[in-house]
């Protein structure tokens, strides 16, 4: 039997990734309100209360009240998966990053409410967290963060901006160093020590590169890169969408050759001689870095076999 799904916000990027991919999804039936009664909160909570999950793509404020909602349903409230930064560090939300350690999905599968990763978030967490299990990164070492987007994450403003003729070729922004994926970061990847985090938007639409200098001579132990990527291989080796690739021979990483896909690459550089290695994770920031996670969620939340999320994946 399908399992229905409604998406409260449909209409925006995210909302409209999720869809198109959950068209190919089988087992599942998407559910959608009269677009005249969207606002209308009978209309939204009747909805709720028909469906087995509902994804909250909205602004944080618009999916805190939308849980609160849910939560005053009892039990007829669905499960949920928040698409916004709001509950991502919140008690009570299980992370969405199925590959951030051993058990993680099937804690996503067993709760009620999950809170999607960010997509600069993704790739940090996904580079450090191995690293912190394993004793290789202390939780407190000194971590920077460097990481550039394609624009079309970046909202209805900045695509326009970049979409006209003559837009901006590249920016740095958020150097107030307090970006709202920092929170997450810090949490997840199991950091005591707040990193610096530097994004950036590329003139390209879809794509994003995170990347992590380190000093291997700093770090307890003087790691080689070669330890460094044992660790990611055995984190990563079980499958999902996370995948350690071989350094490329050209030494370059291009990020836009991820659009499209829903997997995450993760790479080891390395200068041997001077003890110095960058890390860097490849990933589409529609894809891996929001609806592309929110797809292998939602099959995990609904208990749909893995091979049919499998079959869909975009590879």
């Amino acid at each position: 039997m399908d399992r229905s799904v409604f998406i409260d916000g449909e209409a925006g990027t995210t909302g409209l990734q999720i869809v198109e991919r959950l068209r190919h999804l089988p087992g599942v039936t998407l559910r959608s309100i009269d677009p005249a009664r969207r606002r209308d909160p009978a209309a939204r909570r009747a909805m709720m209360e028909a469906v087995d999950l509902v994804v909250l793509c909205l602004p944080d404020e618009a999916a805190r009240e939308a849980a609160s909602l849910v939560e005053g349903m009892g039990s007829a409230a669905p499960r949920l998966l928040d698409a916004s930064t709001a509950h991502r560090v919140a008690p009570g939300w299980t992370y969405g990053f199925a590959e951030l350690a051993p058990g993680q999905a099937a804690a996503i599968a067993a709760a009620p409410r999950v809170a999607n990763p960010g997509c600069y978030a993704t790739g940090a967490i996904a580079l450090l967290r191995p690293l912190v299990d394993a004793g290789i990164v202390p939780e407190d070492h000194p971590v920077a963060i460097n990481a550039v987007s394609g624009y079309s994450g970046g909202g209805k403003a900045m695509i326009a901006d970049h979409e006209r003729e003559g837009g901006p070729a590249f920016e740095l922004y958020a150097l107030s160093l307090n970006h709202k994926h920092l929170p997450e970061i810090a949490a997840h990847a199991g950091l005591a020590r707040r990193p610096i985090f530097v994004p950036s938007v590329g003139h390209f639409r879809q794509g994003m590169l995170v990347s992590i200098p380190l000093h291997l001579d700093a770090l307890p132990g003087r790691p080689t890169a070669r330890e460094i990527g044992s660790a990611l291989m055995e984190r990563y080796d079980g499958g999902g969408q996370v995948v350690v690739r071989r350094t490329p021979c050209e030494q370059r990483v291009q990020a836009a050759v991820a659009e499209g896909s829903d997997l995450m690459e993760v790479f080891v550089f390395e200068n041997e001689a001077e003890s110095q290695a960058v890390l860097v994770a490849r990933l589409d920031n529609l894809g891996k870095g929001a609806a592309g996670a929110a797809v292998q969620n939602i099959g995990l939340m609904l208990g749909l076999e893995a091979r049919q999320a499998a079959a869909h994946a975009r590879a």
